[in-house]
């Protein structure tokens, strides 16, 4: 079965050397799943790394996006055994619609906590939730990459309910005018085509629907989240948020661990993955040892992850507000 169709591998000095990405074994291939009455409501996930881990890393895409996205994350991460969770999202057009349809999930599988990793609009869709169940949560932390906690920083949410009237071909233009249009490095230039590969795979109904959750008038209310551990994860070079964008983040999390990258643009989880991996052991080494860990406890150790940080020292310039 085929997992990711890119042509090359994309590198991670981590991950066997190979000239084409492998599937991985058969326990992470894709499943799908209906938690609503709506059969059309399909959740499409894999899942790697040991299953009796309870409370496992869930990824959640960006606009662009698939659950394949985070195919360095899922290899590496199980790898070294964490029990990861890639989503992909059915046609949802309310933030709460998604929210219940989520926590449906998460019962399917028995989960009752879990860590969320969202980008861009999988941030804020993990803040929402986070938001959404704090009166019985859910979420045990959070890292948010290249997210944002207002959709008003668009400038559309007067043109939100109009999303769905759009044929695809326009909505694919509207999501690909914010991707980097200058020149980039060879890495980061696979990434875009990947994540443009990504994009051709998504229907009207599905980018519509993502649009106009991206877009509709909603803002993250951070005092019933406030205890909730979380990493802000972004990039110094261009990206589709404002620095405005960046700095209301900082604020509305003032305790929040932050995670620079020098680069890596809007999908660093592609083409800087072996700092993103890196920044979200870190995050997650603060739950080992608990009934939160979301790696095998035989599978820990602290040698490893030094050797990890010392590998990237030099291509991670040290940042007093950075883990």
């Amino acid at each position: 079965m085929a997992f990711w169709g890119p042509k090359k591998r994309m590198e991670d000095p981590r991950l066997p050397a190979s000239e084409e990405w492998h599937a991985p074994d058969e326990e992470a291939w894709l499943s799908q799943i209906i938690v609503d009455d709506d059969d059309s409501k399909v959740w499409s996930l894999y899942d790697a790394g040991p299953r009796n881990i309870r409370c496992p890393l869930i990824f959640l895409p960006p606009v662009s996006g698939t659950a394949d996205v985070f195919f360095q994350q899922i290899l590496a991460l199980s790898g070294w055994g964490y029990r990861v969770i890639a989503l992909q999202y059915p046609v949802y057009w309310e933030i709460f619609e998604f929210c219940d349809g989520f926590r449906k999930l998460l019962d399917h599988l028995q989960l009752d906590k879990v860590h969320i990793f969202g980008a861009s609009l999988g941030g804020f869709l993990a803040q929402k939730f986070a938001e959404y169940t704090h009166k019985s949560p859910r979420v045990q932390s959070l890292v948010l990459c290249n997210a944002f906690s207002d959709t008003s920083i668009f400038n559309q949410t007067w043109t939100a309910n109009s999303f769905w009237l759009l044929p695809a071909f326009m909505l694919k233009k509207i999501v690909l005018g914010n991707f980097a249009s200058g020149p980039v490095d060879p890495e980061m230039a696979d990434g875009i085509d990947f994540m443009v590969d990504r994009l051709e795979t998504l229907g009207q109904s599905e980018l519509a629907s993502r649009l106009t959750l991206n877009c509709q008038n909603s803002y993250v209310e951070p005092h019933k989240i406030r205890d909730i551990p979380v990493t802000i994860m972004d990039v110094f070079d261009q990206s589709a948020l404002s620095t405005e964008a960046k700095e209301e983040m900082y604020k509305l999390y003032p305790n929040a661990r932050r995670a620079h990258l020098k680069t890596g643009g809007n999908f660093p989880y592609l083409c800087r993955s072996a700092e993103v991996n890196l920044y979200i052991q870190i995050h997650l080494l603060q739950f080992h040892g608990t009934r939160y860990a979301a790696i095998d406890p035989s599978m820990i150790s602290a040698e490893e992850l030094e050797v990890q940080k010392a590998n990237l020292q030099t291509s991670i310039e040290p940042d007093p507000e950075t883990l």
